[in-house]
C-alpha cells in the first residue's frame, strides 16, 4: 500500500474547468466558442448537482456512453428522462458530484469538443457502505481515481451537447479505502 499525504488526495472542482476556460478565452472562431461555453456550463452544474443546469446543455433527444464502464442502461441513457435519472441516482443522491477533472487536453472544432485528464470523484462513505464496499469511516469521503476522456459531440440542428461520450483507465474504484479524505479537503466551487 503506497503511503500518501492528504495534501496529494485534495480535490479541486475548479481545476475541472480551468484548462476548458484557458481554451475558450483564446479561441476566435465563434462556433467553436458556443461549444466550449456548453462544455464549460455544463461542467459547473455539473459539479454543483445542479442536473437542470447540466439539462440546459444538452439536445432533446441526449445520448450518453461510459465505453468499457457497464452496460447498464442507467449509466448510459438515451433520453432526458435517462439523463436526469442518471445524475439523480449516480451522481447527486450518491453525493459523488465532488470531483475533480484536471484536464490537461482540450480539443474543440465545430463538431465537438473533447477534454482529457485525471478523474477524482469524492464519495461518501455512507455511499460506498451502501454500495457494499467494506470502509472504516461512514462521515469521510473516498476518492475514485483514474484517467478519462469525454467526447462531447454538438447537435447539428441545437448547436447542444448531444451528450457525453465517456472513456476511462485506471484504477477507479479499486483501492479507494486507502484514499480516504474529509469535507475540508475539498476546495470549494469559485465562479
Amino acid at each position: 500500500m503506497a503511503s500518501h499525504t492528504r495534501q496529494q488526495w485534495r480535490i479541486d472542482p475548479n481545476k475541472t474547468w480551468r484548462l476548458v476556460t484557458e481554451r475558450l478565452a483564446a479561441e476566435t472562431d465563434p462556433v467553436c466558442q458556443r461549444n466550449l461555453e456548453l462544455v464549460l456550463a455544463h461542467m459547473k452544474a455539473e459539479a454543483r448537482g445542479d442536473i437542470d443546469g447540466v439539462l440546459a446543455t444538452l439536445c432533446p433527444t441526449p445520448q450518453y456512453w461510459m465505453q468499457g464502464a457497464t452496460e447498464d442502461p442507467v449509466m448510459n441513457p438515451s433520453s432526458t428522462e435517462g439523463v436526469r435519472a442518471f445524475y439523480d441516482k449516480t451522481v447527486v443522491t450518491t453525493g459523488a458530484h465532488r470531483l475533480e477533472f484536471d484536464c490537461d487536453r482540450v480539443i474543440v472544432d465545430h463538431h465537438a469538443v473533447l477534454t482529457e485528464g485525471r478523474m477524482r470523484q469524492a464519495y461518501p462513505g455512507t455511499t460506498l457502505a451502501a454500495m457494499g464496499i467494506p470502509i472504516d469511516d461512514t462521515d469521510a469521503y473516498y476518492l475514485t481515481d483514474f484517467r478519462m476522456a469525454v467526447v462531447w459531440p454538438i447537435d447539428a440542428k441545437t448547436g447542444l451537447l448531444t451528450g457525453e461520450e465517456v472513456y476511462t483507465v485506471g484504477p477507479g474504484f479499486t483501492g479507494i479505502t486507502d484514499r480516504k479524505i474529509t469535507s475540508a479537503d475539498i476546495a470549494p466551487i469559485r465562479d
